[in-house]
């Protein structure tokens, strides 16, 4: 195939995995059906293969139970979205690559630092392109960060600060009640199942420098039984005399507010809906959405900080704190000729340089950004017309979250844990 024959190719999707994450990319075919198509879907759950696949119009010989199944058939399309769960990405991806497939991989790319590295030896060794969902790379805010650090206009970057603020109902959903609360379940720190997109921005931010050592502390603090408050029982709906005045019920948040639908009721994002009385009999039940905050099987940390030195002697720090009012994403790079700070979910941030003349201390410009109202400022979609893009053998944007472009954010996540666990410092 000529290379003007493959710019003008539409690219073939397989969804791997039919959870939120691969709904939402797999849904660029949607808005651009000339670009991409969904021909198949591998998902072990019968409802979810069958809801899937009537929702892209997939026929029955495109669906599978599993990886293994849709290798028996010969290559049905040009890649796969993987949206499996963190401990599955490695155990999948490798035979993908193998049957020939080019990936989309929802992050973290595993979950050990071996397990990461073993995939990128699989990616090379059979010459397939894997692209990892760092969505905060493509948002329009980050995207013009990079590209003014890029450009020189604050010089040499010094340090970089980054933040990043769970709202008490994100984690509460994902983290204390939900599938990412306890790293022996789904065997991801909280660090790298939340903030790896952000340890990859500081790597990403950091250009060329590459991290040499990482100290990090944390733990749980707020949601454990000796924390919960007088009154609070085991399960929102039945035994809790503080669920009116609590931030965390669940009738508040999953049915006044209709928040995190996608996580709490089983295929909500395939358009299985419930009446209002079912919500609450499920609440009242089985649902482990149903539970107190501080009545949970959750181990993984509320809160935590990392501290970075590259070999550039440039330094680093990432901020994780879970539970706050206001959930947002904050930025401060300070270089040698100037400074960009900003919150993702502002749609600005101001470039600042020294300005030494009487009367002045320094200058600041504002620059205002396209911001969407999700957590990752619009970032979701334009990953897929990348990754489109890279398959159709175009020039990848300066957001690229190849494979090999990810591997430090990674190695940092992982490490800082090491640290954590070890009170130690770990040299890279």
């Amino acid at each position: 195939m000529t290379e003007q024959k493959q710019i003008g190719k539409k690219i073939t999707a397989v969804i791997v995995g039919a959870g939120q994450r691969s709904l939402i990319y797999a849904s660029y075919a949607d808005r651009h059906p000339e670009e991409l198509q969904i021909v198949g879907v591998v998902e072990p759950d019968p409802e979810r293969r069958r809801l899937t696949a009537e929702r892209f119009g997939i026929p029955e010989e495109g669906t599978f139970a599993s990886v293994a199944e849709l290798g028996l058939r010969p290559r049905l399309a040009d890649a796969a979205i993987n949206g499996t769960m963190d401990e599955l990405h490695v155990e999948t991806t490798p035979p993908l690559l193998k049957m020939g497939y080019d990936v989309l991989l929802e992050k973290p790319i595993g979950v050990t630092e071996e397990e990461t590295l073993r995939l990128q030896e699989a990616a090379r060794k059979h010459r397939r392109t894997v692209m990892i969902c760092h969505v905060l790379r493509y948002a329009p805010f980050y995207r013009a960060v990079k590209e003014r650090i890029a450009a020189g206009e604050i010089g040499e970057v010094v340090n970089i600060q980054t933040s990043e603020h769970v709202s008490y109902h994100h984690m509460a959903v994902s983290f204390i009640r939900g599938k990412w609360n306890s790293e022996e379940k789904c065997k991801s720190s909280m660090l790298m199942a939340k903030c790896c997109h952000d340890l990859d921005l500081i790597t990403w931010l950091a250009g060329d420098a590459r991290p040499a050592k990482v100290s990090s502390f944390g733990d749980l603090m707020q949601f454990r039984p000796d924390k919960a408050p007088e009154g609070a029982g085991t399960r929102r709906l039945t035994d809790c005399r503080i669920e009116e005045s609590c931030p965390y019920s669940a009738r508040k948040n999953y049915i006044d507010q209709a928040r995190w639908g996608s996580y709490v009721w089983n295929n909500h994002h395939l358009g299985v809906s419930m009446t209002v009385e079912e919500k609450v009999m499920s609440l009242l039940t089985d649902n482990p959405y149903g539970r107190r905050v501080w009545h949970c099987d959750n181990d993984v940390v509320d809160h935590q900080s990392v501290i970075v030195e590259f070999d550039t002697q440039m330094t680093a720090s990432h901020n994780m704190v879970g539970a706050t009012s206001r959930p947002c994403r904050i930025l401060h790079v300070i270089g040698t000729k100037g400074e960009i700070q900003g919150v993702l979910e502002d749609g600005y941030f101001v470039v600042r340089r020294p300005d030494p003349r009487y009367g002045h201390e320094y200058s600041e410009t504002k620059i205002t950004v396209d911001v969407t109202n999700d957590s990752h400022g619009g970032g979701d979609l334009l990953l897929v017309e990348d990754f489109v893009r890279v398959l159709r053998g175009e020039r990848p944007s300066i957001s690229s979250t190849s494979l090999d472009q990810s591997i430090d954010g990674h190695r940092i996540g992982f490490a800082a844990e090491r640290s954590r666990k070890d009170n130690s410092v770990v040299v890279l």
